[in-house]
Formats: C-alpha cells, sequence, structure tokens
C-alpha cells in the first residue's frame, strides 16, 4: 500500500502549522511596534516587521 495519501496530508498539516505561526509572530511584532514603550524600541520592531514582510521602505 502507498504511503503518498499520508504524506500529502501531514505536508499539508505541517504548511498550515507553519502558516499560522508564521502569521502570529507578525502579529505579535506589529503589535509590539505599536504598543512598546520605548520609541529605540518601536523602531526595533518595525525594522523587524519589515524584514518579516520583505518589503522595502520608501
Amino acid at each position: 500500500m502507498s504511503h503518498i495519501p499520508q504524506l500529502i496530508i501531514w505536508t499539508a498539516a505541517l504548511s498550515g502549522a507553519a502558516g499560522l505561526l508564521y502569521t502570529g509572530v507578525l502579529i505579535v511584532v506589529a503589535l509590539i511596534s505599536v504598543l512598546a514603550p520605548t520609541p529605540d524600541r518601536r523602531k526595533d520592531a518595525r525594522t523587524t516587521l519589515t524584514i518579516l514582510l520583505r518589503r522595502r521602505s520608501r
């Protein structure tokens, strides 16, 4: 019996879990960039968010 269907299911589950984890990290960093008590921490969080989203600042 082939193990390919099980492999596809596990791959999809792991991909979904990784996507949820990444989204959670983005949300936490975005909240820190807004709610951090000091300007330096907010700037660091925004820089990290920019790196995670892979966008260029203008």
